[in-house]
């Protein structure tokens, strides 16, 4: 035996002790025996502990156990077993033998040559055993691997379909949010989109979770403002605020707040356009394993796909719903707007007001000062509209100079008040082209409908342009009610006086 190396482990039990003797000298060097006596066998403890390389028993001892120790020694397979044929009476077959689970059986007294023999043959049957074990581990471990390839291809498959079955981004993320779920726990799935916009600044769309108080809500936008700047090399110069819905419909208190140390931040790409960043908040910064690591990182390329495609869809519809000089709603979307509205206002009994804007002497603008300077004023009253009305307004061009606002929920005094206000607005708007300043003013006409009132939408369209056209023949820059024949002077009646306060 080499120094260093550990005796290998040899057990007796219920050996006469030249038996004993003889099988230690034909072990030699390398082994350890140790002998049980016939009256205190090894126990299962001592059973689980050990890994002897050969059992050796007495027939003796044997035959005088109860069928249950037999069977204990029967059904553990660690080790090699060896029969001493010691009984005096007549030998048992050998078949029988090997039936009880022994290697083989030597006649007392034993010989060294049949002892190396037994020897040998454990050996062997040992060397097959651990082959058989090392290719059963080799087995497992592939059956676990594959298993888990499996499982990843189920998730990622899962995360495709739902994540392709709509275009909506904050659908997306919020079926995202479910699904990454299973691979770990997430508190919150937030994204950034961005895109070129004017003057070498970017245009974001910032999506957070709902609720969001607005501090926290603040906070996660300068953050994202700031992880933008980071990843794309520019800064933002115009944003919109998306919000998710969880799930539960509620998010856990205490686990809204920026902290990096609980974030996960990947880019989202589509090809080598880099258009946005997922933010995986997971309130407990634990270390991600490489399975898990690999899953989320090829989640994550299917999502930008279909986030990429998501956020394409909604340029389209944009493009096809707004005016592509003042980047308010057209004409089409107009249409489809007010005749939804009507149907609201007619079904829950609630005012419903029109405004229709034009601007005075738009021609002589485009004839004078040419018509890219008309296009800047069309340009100004749009943004000038998008800023005044309410979010449940909806202003648009209607066409040329004119321009239409959907007041849901307005009486006629509080649609006179709006238009009052833009009116004014517009009129103090002082607009550059070029090294010239100008001014331009806006006729106004408000037309409403009462609870109840079951006009349609050409007689809404109807009275809202004949009150312009008061506004208009009463010498422009004037707001006209259709309620009233004549156009509203200063000071404004008692009904708006009132509004006024």
């Amino acid at each position: 035996m080499k120094r260093g190396e550990r005796p290998e482990l040899v057990w007796g039990l219920g050996l006469a002790q030249d038996v004993l003797a003889e099988i230690s000298a034909a072990l030699g060097e390398g082994y350890f025996m140790r002998d049980w006596p016939a009256d205190r066998p090894p126990q299962k403890r001592d059973l689980t502990r050990a890994n002897p390389l050969l059992l050796w028993i007495s027939q003796t001892a044997w035959d005088a156990y109860p069928e249950k120790n037999r069977r204990t020694l029967r059904d553990w397979h660690a080790s090699q077993r060896v029969l001493i044929l010691d009984n005096p009476g007549p030998a048992p077959d050998f078949e029988d033998v090997l039936e009880q689970g022994f290697l083989t059986g030597i006649r007392t007294p034993v010989a060294r040559h049949k002892i190396k023999d037994a020897l040998f043959r454990a050996k062997e049957v040992k060397s097959l055993y651990d082959d058989i074990y090392r290719m059963t581990q080799e087995i497992m471990l592939e059956r676990e691997i594959l298993a888990r390839k499996t499982d990843q291809i189920l998730f990622l498959n899962r995360i495709l379909t739902r994540a392709s079955a709509s275009l909506d981004a904050a659908s997306i993320l919020r079926h995202a949010q479910e699904d990454l779920n299973i691979l770990l726990p997430i508190d919150s799935l937030l994204a950034a989109f961005w895109q070129p916009g004017e003057k070498g600044e970017l245009e974001a769309e910032i999506f957070l979770p709902q609720p969001l108080d607005k501090a926290h809500e603040d906070d996660w936008i300068e953050y994202f403002l700031q992880q933008a700047h980071a990843l794309s090399g520019a800064a933002v110069g115009a944003y919109q605020i998306g919000y998710v819905k969880d799930a539960s419909g509620k998010t856990p208190e205490g686990k809204l707040g920026v902290n990096p140390k609980s974030l996960l931040l990947l880019p989202l790409r589509a090809g080598r356009d880099l258009f946005g960043c997922l933010c995986i908040n997971r309130g407990r910064g634990e270390a991600l394993g490489k399975d898990k690591a690999q899953a989320l990182h090829a989640s994550v390329n299917h999502l930008a796909l279909a986030l990429k495609n998501a956020k394409l869809y909604s340029e389209i519809k944009v493009q096809a719903d707004h005016d592509g000089l003042t980047r308010i709603h057209n004409r089409r979307s107009f249409d489809e707007h007010i005749l939804g509205e009507l149907s609201r206002h007619q079904r829950y009994n609630i005012p419903l007001s029109l405004m229709m804007l034009d601007v005075d002497h738009f021609k002589n603008v485009n004839d004078l000062m040419g018509h890219q300077a008309g296009d800047v004023a069309l340009r100004e009253i749009g943004r000038i509209l998008q800023q005044t009305v309410r979010n449940s307004d909806m202003a648009a061009r209607y066409g040329g100079e004119e321009f239409v606002v959907i007041l849901p929920q307005t009486t006629e005094e509080q649609a006179w008040l709006l238009a009052e206000r833009l009116r004014e607005k517009i009129e103090a708007k002082v607009i550059a082209h070029g090294e010239r300043m100008f001014q331009v003013t806006v006729s106004i006409g408000v037309a409403a409908l009462k609870p109840g009132s079951l006009e349609k939408r050409e007689e809404l369209l109807e009275k809202a342009d004949q009150a312009l056209y008061r506004a208009k023949a009463s010498g422009r820059n004037v707001v006209c009610l259709s309620g009233d024949p004549r156009f509203i002077p200063k000071p404004a009646p008692a009904a708006v006086q009132a509004i006024l306060g």
